[in-house]
């Protein structure tokens, strides 16, 4: 599931941000080796932090009906897990990059929900919403320019973008066949 949030969000933001430009969209580690190496204009979008997200987690099973409504078998329901990026424009002038940033974040900050026709495998089976925030407050425990020394480099400017994506856990258990014929009791009176 965690490609097919990165595919997505590639498609997005070459779609919405950087279409008929030469900015690469990169997850990477942001290090001070990558930035060295690094010979052309980046987008990277690193994935720093996942955690299932327990406000909205559902316990239970789903049926699965085939063509005539019968129950042939049941799902566990879909959990929804976080996944926080660190997104930094990577460029010659730091002018270009808050340009890169600014595009950015006006396009997600008009995006609640990823576009259906950008998600793919499991994410597309699913068919549930995969929702992204940006530049919401930091948990207590969880600061985004913490994340600079951690990878040996310096503070750069950043967003943080979190984006809330369903996985299907397990696989379905078949539901016991439907009785098709009628009950038949019969008794024996003893003497």
């Amino acid at each position: 599931m965690i490609h097919e949030v990165n595919e997505a969000l590639r498609a997005l933001l070459v779609r919405d941000v950087l279409d008929g430009t030469d900015v690469e969209v990169r997850f990477d580690a942001p290090t001070k080796d990558w930035a060295s190496r690094r010979n052309r204009a980046a987008l990277n979008v690193f994935l720093y932090d996942i955690r299932e997200s327990l406000a909205q987690r559902r316990f239970g099973e789903v049926s699965v009906h085939d063509d005539d409504g019968t129950v042939v078998a049941r799902k566990p329901l879909t959990r929804r897990f976080t996944l926080s990026y660190l997104v930094s424009a990577w460029t010659a002038k730091a002018e270009d990059e808050h340009r890169i940033l600014s595009g950015v974040l006006a396009c997600l900050v008009a995006t609640d929900e990823v576009d259906s026709t950008l998600l793919t495998g499991s994410l597309a089976a699913v068919g549930e919403p995969v929702q992204v925030t940006v530049g919401a407050p930091p948990k207590s425990d969880k600061n985004a320019a913490d994340i600079w020394p951690a990878l040996g480099g310096e503070l750069k400017a950043a967003l943080d973008v979190v984006v809330t994506a369903p996985l299907a856990p397990g696989t379905e258990t078949a539901a016991a066949r439907p009785v098709l014929e009628p009950l038949r009791l019969r008794s024996r009176l003893k003497r």
